[in-house]
């Protein structure tokens, strides 16, 4: 294994930069074909409304219309329904209950933003004009968009058939463990907490370019996705009901996936079917607003849980009862999000089994819900952490030491948590440990004074996380060496911001020698990547990279295999280093090149191997803890994270730059989180009240402090490349970490996600009051 400067663990930069941001790299919008028209969405101005009659002849006389589309021309043309595709076994035994969903609307809308009409004209100013003059009249509904007024017996039901707004009340089926470990207990603790609905907000909003060869009967959409495999396949199979051959899905460069992008989108199959109809491209670019109202939501949860503990602070057990909403629809992986998703990684890094978890998933007159950023494990980890501070006041010990108490420790390691999921790696104590050296904890005293001598309060807080990441346990590569002996390295993961250009290409000069400059990565062609999962749940490395590792490994002992009959030699005595060949002893050589370009009675022509990498177990656990410090200003409340510092547990890094830098988006993701973000509607009308960033906030560069991060290098034993996920750690740790501040600093309990100065104002007038 070749480990020089770009080999494995070396911080390399990203190749992929330069391209990037020189304005050199190709995103969908930047695609455009002869002939194309432009596609307008008009949506739903009501969350919940019964559609009377829709109106399109104005419409379809405007200037450049071509086409003015409904729901009832898609169901004449067979259109399918959007599937729901996973299973949530409910507490009753019955399954989730999946909504039929269509691509446009023809009788009842349930968001604002819901799709009812297709507007495609010459240009996008046209189709905008065009959707303008349709009139769709509305008989509008009660909606209900309070996640836990949802649940309530006399909400407003969103889907008669269901009866109720429950598609599904999930549990992990211990309630008798966690009552009989409650009553045993010392104390006990409760809290009430609100994980707040988030908008993923990529940088580059979704675009979708539909194009249709009748001559093939072949379908082409152009759009950016976090992994083109499953999209083709769930269009091809579900909603034009074709095989998937006649399907290819490209994604050039993307900007940004946060989870979201992974998705099965109405968009792209409204372009497809408008470029059928039409006989020409089409295409269609969301707009920041339709952004936000219309692109998955992630959270939204309300919870009440309670934690029990023996009279040294160990935790016997805990319950939890949580609603999450839904939207109005149920989106790919919806209803696994708060149920499984999150349930595979209950207790955390913490030693406790007796662990009650019922979710009762609700639908809302809202965008729907799925993955985002941790997609389930950042609640989970919110909850545990939270409660945890509760315990050390309840029993006047600190926050760091009740949490030391109550560590899976080494020795018990592996360790079957409380979802059956084994544990294999982890030094969580010596990690906390490492995380507050490097906030310098022990030093806050002074800085605390420091602060108060400014009329400012400091606070700090830390919070723990375990992540399960994954998913998915099976990625294909291909690894083909060239003619000029360049390696393309073809992969079914998907690098929408990652830096798998740079990272697999590691991986692959580790492996063979061939320089960094001559790694080629190819990714998003569906006729060219036949399989693989994509990204999501950070599985890259584990998954993506273990693929390229092994197909590495085909391709070197082919070459060697050839290079000995090309030189004559026998195969034991052949060397290799870098790009050459060499019978050992000798000056006799050959080159990848060579190798490549030779034909050899017998043998099978080239350099080219793929394979499918399976392993036996769904996901890793990478793992942290991260510390913050806050100050807040007593006069407006005003929050600022001043200090921040964290250590993860990656396993082994394939570049620590990259790794630092993933670390650093998931931080400022959960600090926005913590304090910024929060997507709103109104509880009357059902108004989305935070579609643009005037009213949805968005930390930027100003709100934040140096990150001071750094890395437990804990290898995991069931990879090649001892490595774990690293995407979405600081989704799960900034949150706990940073209300456990602000509560320190505040002197409370608890307060509620995001911690705006509105909600900090209000305690500290409380404050005050009380003290007078």
């Amino acid at each position: 294994m070749f480990m020089d400067q770009f080999g494995i663990g070396q911080p390399v930069r990203r190749k992929e930069d330069v391209r990037l941001l020189t304005g050199a790299g190709t995103y969908t919008d930047d695609i455009n074909r002869e002939g194309q028209a432009w596609a307008v969405v008009l949506r739903s101005p009501h969350a919940n409304a019964r559609i009377l009659s829709i109106d399109t002849q104005a419409a379809k006389s405007a200037p450049g219309v071509l086409a003015v589309l409904t729901g009832h021309d898609a169901d004449a043309d067979g259109l399918g329904l959007f599937p729901v595709q996973v299973e949530v076994p409910g507490l009753d035994g019955k399954p989730v209950w999946c909504p039929p969903r269509k691509t446009l609307q023809t009788d009842f809308v349930r968001f604002v933003g819901d799709p009812v009409v297709l507007v495609v004209a010459e240009t996008r100013a046209q189709a905008q004009d065009a959707a303008e003059l349709v009139e769709v009249d509305y008989d509008i509904l009660p909606s209900v968009t309070d996640t836990a007024a949802a649940a309530a017996p006399d909400a407003p039901v969103i889907w008669e058939q269901l009866g109720s707004n429950v598609c599904v009340y999930w549990s992990n089926k211990r309630e008798a463990q966690a009552e009989e470990a409650f009553a045993k207990a010392a104390r006990t603790v409760s809290v009430e907490l609100v994980n707040n609905r988030l908008v993923g907000n990529p940088m580059e909003p979704r675009v979708a370019l539909g194009e249709y060869d009748a001559a093939k009967d072949h379908y082409t959409l152009h759009s950016p996705t976090q992994g083109v495999v499953r999209v083709r396949e769930g269009l091809a199979q579900h909603i034009f009901k074709i095989p998937k051959e006649k399907m290819r899905v490209i994604s050039p460069d993307v900007g940004g996936g946060f989870g979201l992008r992974g998705k099965l989108f109405p968009e792209s199959a409204m372009v497809l079917w408008a470029s059928k109809r039409l006989g020409r491209p089409v295409k269609w670019r969301s707009d920041r607003t339709e952004t936000f109202m219309c692109d998955p939501h992630g959270r939204d949860h309300v919870t009440h849980a309670e934690m029990a503990f023996d009279a040294n602070g160990k935790i016997l057990g805990m319950k939890v009862e949580t609603i999450a909403a839904m939207g109005g629809y149920l989106f790919d992986f919806g209803p696994r999000i708060p149920t499984v998703a999150g349930g595979r990684i209950q207790g955390t890094v913490y030693d406790m089994q007796a662990v009650s978890t019922r979710v009762k998933c609700v639908f809302t007159n809202t965008a729907p819900t799925d993955a985002y950023r941790g997609a389930g494990r950042p609640e989970t980890a919110y909850v545990i952490e939270r409660l945890l501070d509760q315990g050390a006041a309840a029993f006047g010990i600190s926050r760091e030491e009740i949490r030391a108490r109550n560590y899976v420790k080494p020795g018990q390691i592996p360790y079957v948590n409380c979802a059956g999921n084994e544990i294999d790696s982890g030094r969580f104590e010596e990690t906390q440990q490492q995380a507050l050296a490097l906030m310098d904890w022990d030093g806050f005293a002074a800085r605390q004074a420091e602060s108060r001598a400014r009329g400012k309060l400091r606070g700090r807080g830390l919070g723990f996380f375990i992540e399960a990441s994954g998913g998915q346990p099976a990625e294909w590569a291909r690894v083909r060496i060239n003619e000029q002996g360049e390696a393309l390295v073809h992969v079914g993961t998907f690098s929408h911001g990652q830096g798998h250009e740079t990272a697999f290409a590691q991986v692959l000069h580790a492996r063979l020698g061939i320089p960094f400059d001559k790694v080629r990565l190819i990714q998003g062609d569906s006729d060219v990547v036949p399989a693989g999962g994509g990204t999501g749940g950070s599985r890259s490395s584990q998954m993506g990279g273990v693929a390229v590792a092994r197909a590495s490994e085909l391709v070197l002992a082919k070459a060697k295999r050839l290079a000995a009959l090309i030189l004559e030699a026998a195969e034991a005595d052949i060397e290799h280093e870098g790009e050459v060949f060499r019978i050992a002893g000798t000056d006799r050589t050959i080159t990848w090149a060579d190798i490549a370009q030779a034909e050899i009675p017998g043998e099978t022509p080239g350099l080219d191997e793929e394979l499918l990498y399976k392993r036996n177990t769904e996901c890793n656990f990478p793992n942290g803890c991260h510390v913050a410090e806050v100050e807040v200003d007593t006069d407006t409340g005003e929050v600022a994270v001043v200090r921040y510092a964290a250590v993860d547990d990656v396993g082994v890094p394939l570049n620590p730059l990259l790794v630092h830098g993933q670390c650093h988006g998931g931080i400022v993701s959960g600090i926005g989180q913590a304090l910024y973000e929060h997507a709103r509607y109104d509880a009357e009308s059902g108004q989305f009240l935070t579609a643009t960033f005037q009213d949805y906030c968005l930390p930027r560069a100003a709100d934040l402090p140096d990150l001071e991060v750094d890395l437990n290098v804990v290898p995991c034993p069931s990879n090649d490349l001892g490595v774990k996920g690293a995407g979405e750690g600081g989704s799960c740790g900034a949150p706990p970490a940073v209300v456990s501040a602000v509560c320190d600093a505040l002197g409370v309990a608890h307060i509620d996600m995001p911690v705006t100065p509105e909600k900090v104002w209000a305690v500290l007038s409380q404050q005050r009051m009380a003290a007078e």
